[in-house]
């Protein structure tokens, strides 16, 4: 069993309560608060995110608008009654076509604990209409006198109150009902159409079972759609594709963690071969403390360096680290006369040739996030080779050790890179033209690498991965801190309203 990252979310004392309306987000975010943002990782789940009060509150309103849009017009079922009455006889009336047309919330918040997550929404108004029909015959002439109009209700004071059960089954989240209830305080009538006045009273006497359709039909619709949204998490991939190659794990890893405050997950987020089983990594630090510097954010999430070693782990496995260079910006080191001084037996014995440059990473690269710094060592094998007519012709292979610092930034809802240069070593792995002289070598290589290979390298880092957001939602204002083996981004969100149509609506017509 792997141990639970704990996210304390706050940048540098901050608490969160989180409203967990956020399950109608596929709960791909982790909650989690207190004074500072810790993180205690385990060998299976390396990327965590951590949604602050002010970011729950705005989910909270944006999810419940477009909840109670999709929930209306709600349908009750139809209400009659039939009863004796001196002198008129056999009473029947019947209430039809009750509908909720217009639901306004008043307050929501919400309450976690041990047991799980308590959803309680109070003061909220419903806006009802009904067709109405009354008849009766005495016993004193078999005349049968009838009356029909429309109605219309008010609900106030309806309080819905929700106990959810939240876990991990088989990698994926398990969502399940404890409790469900909900409480009509008061009902208004007000009748239109035929001798509405003389039958308002006996139509008043319906209060009760109006409140109890209501009362049944809105915990129905909670229980159907919790069952729904529960089936919607079960079916949710447990990978999500980068390319036609590699994909990231989102595997959901051990029970969520409930606190009085704070909800946390984790998942492994690693990246590997699509449909391949991910490479172990090992965290060298249990806990370590990250705090964002402004506590107002929406959102945090946190990387760790396993995440970045694992994609470039997955495109070497997938041994696409491998390129041929023909083009350099001074082409004159690919012919043979541009190295007559510097291997001059290359140049004797195959005199004006042109040669490529047959670049291969020799292992993944390896990255090492700091406090400070993030270092990248790139071990890579060069072969030169000679172009003779319609042959190519492998000549030496240098082997290099490249160590390069990087810098982080946030491009949409990417975290995108680049590398410098720091130093490299070379080392002379094969020859067919005798030994080299490397230390004449050395400069040409680093024109190289500073001119090709870098550029190259930053123009893929400089498109970035995507982190684990919701389409639709993009991050604002984002900054990043970066503690010991892990970068975290603290961010504010915004929803697009363009995406509206096409992101929450499918979510929330599979809820309801």
């Amino acid at each position: 069993m792997a141990k639970i990252i704990h996210l304390f979310f706050s940048c540098p004392e901050t608490s969160m309560a989180p409203p967990t309306i956020v399950m109608l987000l596929i709960a791909s975010f982790f909650i989690s608060t207190q004074t500072h943002l810790q993180v205690q990782a385990t060998d299976d789940a390396f990327t965590s995110i951590v949604i602050s009060q002010k970011g729950l509150d705005f989910l909270k309103d944006l999810l419940i608008t477009k909840a109670v849009s999709s929930i209306i017009p709600l349908q009750l079922p139809q209400i009659s009654k039939s009863t004796r009455i001196p002198f008129l006889g056999n009473v029947n009336m019947v209430l039809s076509n009750i509908t909720i047309y217009g639901i306004d919330v008043g307050s929501s918040y919400f309450k976690l604990g041990d047991d799980g997550i308590a959803i309680i929404a109070s003061g909220t108004t419903c806006n009802l209409s009904m067709s109405w029909y009354y008849s009766y015959s005495t016993w004193i002439a078999p005349v049968v006198v009838s009356d029909e109009g429309r109605a219309s209700i008010q609900v106030e004071g309806l309080e819905v109150g929700l106990t959810l059960g939240l876990g991990i089954q088989d990698g994926t989240l398990k969502l399940t009902l404890k409790d469900c209830g909900c409480y009509v305080k008061d009902i208004s009538i007000k009748l239109d159409g035929g001798a509405s006045w003389l039958y308002q009273g006996m139509i008043n006497a319906f209060e009760e079972q109006i409140g109890s359709a209501v009362e049944t039909s809105v915990t129905k619709k909670l229980k159907d759609g919790i069952v729904k949204l529960d089936s919607l998490l079960q079916a949710l991939p447990k990978e999500m594709p980068l390319d036609d190659n590699t994909s990231l794990n989102v595997t959901f890893v051990n029970d969520p963690v409930l606190s009085n405050s704070s909800i946390g997950f984790e998942v492994n987020g690693l990246f590997a071969r699509r449909n391949a089983s991910v490479s172990k990594y090992h965290n060298k630090d249990s806990q370590a403390l990250v705090s964002c510097s402004d506590s107002s954010k929406m959102l945090g999430i946190s990387l760790d360096e396993a995440v970045f070693n694992s994609v470039g782990a997955a495109y070497f496995n997938a041994e696409f680290m491998q390129w041929i260079v023909d083009k350099i910006p001074d082409q004159s080191f690919l012919n043979t006369a541009g190295w007559r001084y510097i291997v001059p037996q290359l140049y004797k014995k195959y005199p004006n040739h042109d040669m490529d440059l047959n670049v291969s990473l020799s292992s993944p690269p390896v990255v090492r996030i700091s406090e400070h710094n993030i270092d990248a060592t790139i071990y890579a094998d060069l072969i030169i080779d000679v172009l003779e007519e319609n042959r190519v012709i492998p000549v030496a292979c240098i082997s290099l050790v490249i160590r390069a610092s990087g810098s982080v930034k946030i491009s949409g809802n990417n975290l995108a890179g680049s590398i410098k240069l720091n130093d490299f070593s070379m080392s002379l792995k094969w020859s067919n033209i005798g030994n080299l002289r490397l230390y004449l070598i050395q400069p040409v290589m680093w024109t190289i690498i500073q001119t090709v290979f870098l550029p190259y390298v930053n123009s893929h880092l400089g498109k970035g991965f995507p982190l684990p957001i919701i389409h639709g939602f993009t991050l604002q204002n984002a900054e990043l801190v970066c503690s010991s083996s892990r970068i975290m981004v603290c961010s504010d969100v915004i929803y697009s309203a363009a995406s509206r149509s096409q992101n929450l609506n499918w979510l929330l017509h599979s809820f309801v």
